[in-house]
C-alpha cells in the first residue's frame, strides 16, 4: 500500500498541516504506518500538490510559523476512490496493515466497496486455513551446530503453530462478524 492513499484518506475527512497529519498518525493512526517521518510526509504532500491531488492555503499563525492546511482536490478525490474501489490482493499473512488501513477508510467511502474488501480477505483466509492447518509440520536437522536443541526447535514451533492458529481463527471470527454488521447497516 503506497502512503500517499492514507493521506488522501485522511484529507477527504478534513483539511490537514502536514504538523497535525503527523501528530494524527502517531496516536490515533499508528497501527497504519509505523514511524512516518514528518519529511516523508512533507515529500509526499508536495508530490500530491503537483501531481494536482491536493491543494493548500496558508493559515497565518501568530507567534509562530504560518502552516500550510492541505485538502483535497477533485483528481485527488477521484484517485482516492479509484484506490478504494481497486482490487485487494490478500497477502499471504493476515492482519496486514494494507488492509486494516483499506479498510477504516474504505468502510466511510464506499460500504459496498468495503463488503467486497472484507470478502475478498474472509474468502483468502478460509482458503488459506483449508489448505494449511492439516498439514504436516515437520522440521529437518542435518548436521546442526552443537548448539541446536531439536526437541526445544520442535516444541517452540508447535507453539508458535498453535498461537498462529487460534489468532487466524479469531481473525476469520472478526470478518465473517464485520461482514454481518457492513450488511446490517
Amino acid at each position: 500500500m503506497k502512503f500517499e492513499y492514507v493521506l488522501l484518506a485522511l484529507l477527504s475527512f478534513r483539511p490537514y498541516s502536514g504538523y497535525d497529519l503527523r501528530k494524527w498518525l502517531e496516536v490515533e493512526g499508528q497501527f497504519l504506518r509505523s514511524r512516518a517521518h514528518h519529511s516523508q510526509i512533507y515529500r509526499l504532500l508536495g508530490r500530491m500538490v503537483t501531481d494536482g491531488w491536493v491543494e493548500f492555503e496558508v493559515d497565518p499563525r501568530e507567534g509562530r510559523p504560518d502552516a500550510k492546511l492541505y485538502r483535497l482536490t477533485a483528481e485527488g478525490r477521484r484517485v482516492l476512490l479509484e484506490w478504494v474501489r481497486s482490487p485487494y490482493e490478500p497477502p499471504s499473512r493476515f492482519q496486514d496493515v494494507d488492509f486494516m488501513s483499506r479498510f477504516g477508510f474504505t468502510v466511510a467511502l464506499d460500504r459496498q466497496a468495503a463488503k467486497v474488501l472484507v470478502g475478498t480477505e474472509l474468502e483468502y483466509r478460509r482458503a488459506q486455513v483449508a489448505r494449511f492447518r492439516g498439514r504436516p509440520r515437520t522440521l529437518r536437522f542435518e548436521d546442526p551446530v552443537p548448539e541446536v536443541d531439536p526437541d526445544m526447535a520442535r516444541a517452540a514451533f508447535e507453539r508458535m503453530h498453535e498461537q498462529g492458529a487460534r489468532s487466524v481463527d479469531l481473525w476469520i471470527t472478526w470478518l465473517e462478524d464485520t461482514m454481518r454488521w457492513l450488511e446490517a447497516e
